[in-house]
């Protein structure tokens, strides 16, 4: 495969930079809700310092909660500590040009030794593979004709999506829409992120876009410029997208499915002669697909991770409830598609909001230990699994799902009892967030009539 366009070296960077092409490198970072923070810095400055010995910011920043308040009760940062910094090192094989942005280049980081950091997380669990890891993920979205200050304004109500009926696969409908998607899928290219294709979804102005596989970090890198890219152009635009996994109540939930295979030497290990069901497979593909099915529930938060998530979860809705693996059926939680060197297990619960880092994490985590622990898988499902009533669920709220992960022994293992700890104090902070909140709904159900 060609180096994607948009790619640069550092001596590329400085080139860029005397001929006065890059004004400004940005140095980002995931944090733990999902969202790109870090510093725009001089690109001079950048290749004199920040290049060769990074950058330092607020420890805070991986605590604290939505609206950026410091959140206590975290063993890693606190008001006891004093919220100190920690260090950021650029990842120079993901230096690029941002095209979507003026003169802008941009290089994620690993924040140094924070093993809580979420890069860090799906790092450790890439140690633990000893393999290279394919994946992608499949983004959706829903995308309004108002600006983002104009939906804050209105309180995200009466939003008028681009679309007025469901376009799923429909081009004359989709083609209103290409003065914002066409313009994301150049911008991705010139950015380092090579496009397959866009397509209208089963929602009111719901899209996605889908991007080329790769190796798993980088994909997880490639998705959060991703939602970058889109989200400041729909700004550029006037426009606005969403991300959440269920936008609104009789629409359909926006996902974020997951495809993933082992690979060793140029073969795929998943591949095989063995039949399984309808599948030709090896016995690591059985093992890991056992493991992933398994343990998703002690993972579950990291495929979830709101409120909001877990409301995306209906049956005939296109997303997921039931457990179980069948061959290219949409209506199973884990759809195995392709053969031979294609072959791979899609996972289609993980919502649009998932934090990608995190999500291939809690895959790798599941199915390595399925591997460890030689787990056979069930048979095949065949047939509407949204009528298998005796299956597995999964889980109906953050706060159950919280509580399985807390508890999991397998999670603390995989993870680290720190990661662990971190993390569901994260989502148990979320949970009870909600709790505390009064909602429209109710209001409109008891103002009156209680």
């Amino acid at each position: 495969m060609a180096k994607p366009q948009g790619l640069l070296t550092r001596a590329q960077l400085a080139a860029k930079v005397r001929k006065g092409e890059v004004e400004t490198v940005i140095a980002g970072f995931t944090d733990h809700h999902g969202r790109l923070l870090g510093k725009r810095f001089d690109a001079e400055f950048y290749l004199d310092h920040v290049a060769a010995h990074g950058a330092h910011a607020c420890d805070y920043l991986l605590t604290t909660d939505i609206a950026m308040d410091p959140v206590p009760g975290y063993r890693y940062a606190n008001w006891e500590l004093g919220y100190g910094d920690f260090h950021t090192v650029p990842d120079a094989g993901t230096l690029r040009m941002l095209s979507w942005l003026d003169k802008t280049a941009f290089v994620h980081c690993d924040v140094e030794a924070v093993s809580v950091a979420p890069r860090s997380v799906l790092k450790r669990q890439l140690e633990r593979a000893r393999c290279e890891v394919l994946a992608a993920s499949e983004l959706e979205y829903y995308a309004f004709r108002h600006s983002y200050r104009q939906a804050a304004g209105q309180k995200y109500q009466d939003l008028e999506p681009l679309g007025w009926y469901l376009e799923d696969y429909h081009l004359l409908q989709g083609a209103r829409c290409e003065f914002f998607t066409g313009a994301v899928r150049r911008h991705l290219k010139q950015s380092g992120i090579p496009v397959e294709n866009s397509k209208g979804e089963w929602g009111l102005g719901q899209h996605e876009v889908n991007v080329r596989y790769t190796d798993v970090l980088e994909m997880a890198d490639r998705h959060m410029l991703f939602k970058q890219c889109l989200k400041e152009v729909a700004d550029q635009q006037g426009i606005s997208v969403t991300f959440m996994a269920k936008y609104a109540q009789g629409q359909a939930g926006s996902g974020c499915h997951l495809h993933l295979s082992l690979w060793k030497s140029g073969r795929n290990l998943f591949a095989g002669r063995d039949k399984f069901g309808p599948v030709a497979c090896s016995d690591l593909f059985r093992w890991f697909l056992g493991g992933w099915l398994r343990y998703t529930p002690d993972f579950m938060v990291f495929y979830a991770p709101t409120v909001n998530s877990y409301k995306r979860y209906e049956d005939q809705s296109w997303a997921p409830t039931r457990l179980a693996w069948s061959h290219d059926n949409r209506t199973a939680g884990f759809r195995v598609v392709g053969k031979g060197p294609s072959l791979r297990i899609e996972c289609r619960i993980p919502g649009a909001d998932v934090n990608p880092y995190l999500a291939f994490a809690a895959a790798l985590a599941s199915g390595l230990r399925g591997i460890d622990e030689k787990i056979e898988p069930p048979e095949v499902f065949t047939g509407d699994l949204y009528a298998a009533r005796s299956l597995p669920r999964v889980p109906y709220t953050l706060g159950e799902a919280v509580a399985r992960f807390g508890a999991s022994e397998v999670a603390k293992e995989s993870l680290g009892a720190d990661v662990v700890e971190h993390y569901a104090h994260f989502y148990r902070t979320e949970q009870q967030a909600f709790d505390r909140a009064v909602t429209d709904w109710e209001r409109r159900r008891y103002f009156e009539q209680i």
